[in-house]
């Protein structure tokens, strides 16, 4: 392909940007899944990141912003085209604020304002994944989330960097303008956050983290090649009536009802395909036992929604993004 030979030759003159040909992206993903990006670039530097997806742009080929892979499924036939990662990791706590990177690991973080005695984050301890990625897909858990506490983004439209504000952002459940904009095919790229936070008592919030985390890895054990859940939560409100009957009372928490419920009455639990499997102990959980295949989990998740779709009449959504798909599961 002559656009992306071209645009390999232009990134590779890009200072403080590493680019290499046909990377395999299992490596870059949590589920170890997925084949080669026929161009892979990455750099900690803003500027060279910025150019870099300037050239990308320019290209007219197919690219791609990844995180750190949590969330990605790649084809087993790979991404015929760039993929490009940010790595910036700077974190600076200003008082009563915290500023972060894109690519600094939301763990990180977390860690440093617990440290800091700032309160507000620590129920996240452990989420997988990076700080950009987190406000893109408004990541939260045990009741925060990103959105909580954020005041401030710059972010590049694909002409020029801006800044916006918490409400800019467009939050909602697992749902940000970031994403609706990537989906949309004009996103816009996430390079630094701001977030206000009220004083705590540090040891007591190193606990609660602590507790949290213990919780977090018997469910997701560190080695398990998994997303963690994979199907968002449902939005009582916006279930069809044959589901609200369905639900026991106790299990509508916030005004959600667990995807994982409704995944166990539809018999997910110890299913699968090929290498990925549903964990025994969790009906919303899919991992690579090993061996796996994209289009393992694909065919698992494909049945899953069947299953749950005939049975109650809703519509699971992924919470993971795919990546060279032709189209995603059904």
């Amino acid at each position: 392909m002559e656009g992306l030979e071209e645009a390999h030759r232009r990134l590779a003159r890009i200072p403080l940007l590493q680019v290499t040909l046909n990377e395999p992206l299992w490596r870059h993903t949590r589920f170890g899944l997925g084949g080669p990006a026929a161009v892979f670039a990455s750099t900690g530097d803003e500027q060279a990141f910025l150019e870099a997806v300037r050239t990308a742009r320019a290209a007219g080929v197919p690219w791609v912003l990844i995180g750190m892979g949590t969330n990605l499924i790649v084809a087993d036939e790979g991404f015929a085209g760039i993929v490009l990662r940010y790595d910036g990791g700077r974190i600076e706590i200003r008082g009563e604020r915290a500023a972060a990177q894109a690519g600094a690991p939301l763990q990180s973080l977390v860690d440093a304002t617990i440290e800091a005695g700032l309160q507000g984050y620590e129920p996240m301890t452990g989420i997988p994944g990076n700080v950009g990625a987190a406000i893109y897909g408004n990541a939260g858990a045990y009741g925060a989330s990103i959105a909580d506490r954020l005041v401030r983004v710059r972010y590049f439209d694909g002409e020029q960097v801006r800044e916006t504000d918490g409400a800019g952002c467009g939050f909602r459940y697992r749902e940000s303008e970031f994403k609706r904009r990537r989906l949309a095919g004009e996103p816009w790229l996430v390079l630094e956050a701001e977030f206000a936070f009220p004083r705590g008592n540090a040891e007591e919030m190193r606990k609660k983290a602590e507790e949290i985390l213990a919780i977090r890895n018997r469910k997701y054990p560190p080695e398990m090649k998994c997303a963690g859940s994979i199907f968002k939560n449902l939005l009582w409100d916006r279930l069809p009536e044959r589901a609200r009957q369905a639900v026991p009372p106790e299990m509508v928490r916030g005004g959600k009802v667990p995807a994982a419920w409704f995944l166990e009455q539809a018999g997910a639990k110890g299913m699968a395909r090929g290498g990925v499997r549903v964990s025994a102990d969790h009906a919303n959980t899919l991992y690579n036992a090993g061996g796996g295949t994209a289009a393992d989990f694909c065919a698992l998740a494909s049945e899953l929604k069947r299953r749950v779709r005939e049975r109650f009449g809703i519509e699971l959504e992924e919470e993971v993004q795919y990546i060279g798909f032709r189209e995603a599961p059904k």
